[in-house]
């Protein structure tokens, strides 16, 4: 176990360290969600009735097109100089190498969330300030599961040529449970309702993402070798 996490850790680190450097793949998410974000507040005049039901679907379309962004690019660097090929021939645990994948998306969404999530109050002159610890909860667990189906299939679909337009097109259809969850917790919570009421949708988000983490770390080996 201790040299399947230590894999995941230099992976993850490799991947970290190289967008330290690059810092595109974090800049073109930040730029996009921010520009979506004002185009839907501009475009849509929600009433202050309306604004807990009607913002979270807004804020996790922007979520959803800039973490998309990233997939697009998460193979892209280790595809460079056959750097792929060379890990794929490595004693390496595909496991690990799709959890750290998996990691490295997480984190790149997780500092676009406290970036956005601010100015999305702000924008929809929402007072959730004291909500954010459940905000940032089912928005984490959202983010976990969109980062574990999206991993999976941008490794099916990296040798495809139109990968860009192929990703979306798998990727959206699974998403739907993870959108209703996160969108119907936070109308809940911005709409000051029952913890009872969470209760399925948290169940819902976590047994979602513990099913797709176990099929990608058991698939990844067949994806990426066939």
């Amino acid at each position: 176990m201790n040299g399947a996490l230590g894999q995941i850790y230099w992976l993850l680190w490799k991947d970290l360290l190289l967008e330290a450097r690059r810092r595109d793949n974090l800049l073109s998410m930040f730029f996009f969600g921010l520009s979506l974000l004002f185009l839907f507040s501009f475009a849509f005049e929600i009433s202050s009735e309306n604004v807990s039901r009607m913002a979270p679907g807004l804020l996790w379309l922007a979520f959803m097109f800039s973490g998309t962004l990233a997939l697009n690019q998460l193979f892209q660097g280790d595809r460079e100089n056959d750097c792929l090929d060379a890990l794929l021939l490595a004693p390496l645990d595909r496991g690990a190498y799709y959890l750290a994948k998996v990691f490295f998306n997480f984190s790149l969404m997780f500092l676009l969330e406290l970036f956005i999530l601010p100015l999305f109050g702000i924008l929809f002159r929402l007072d959730f300030w004291h909500l954010l610890p459940n905000v940032l909860l089912y928005t984490l667990l959202g983010t976990l599961g969109f980062s574990v189906v999206g991993v999976l299939f941008a490794a099916v679909t990296l040798r495809a040529r139109a990968r860009a337009l192929l990703l979306p097109v798998l990727l959206f259809p699974l998403m739907i449970p993870v959108i209703l969850a996160t969108v119907r917790t936070l109308q809940i919570i911005l709409g000051a309702g029952t913890a009872a009421e969470l209760v399925p949708w948290f169940r819902l988000l976590v047994g979602f993402d513990l099913i797709f983490i176990t099929a990608g770390f058991l698939l990844l080996e067949w994806v990426l070798d066939g």
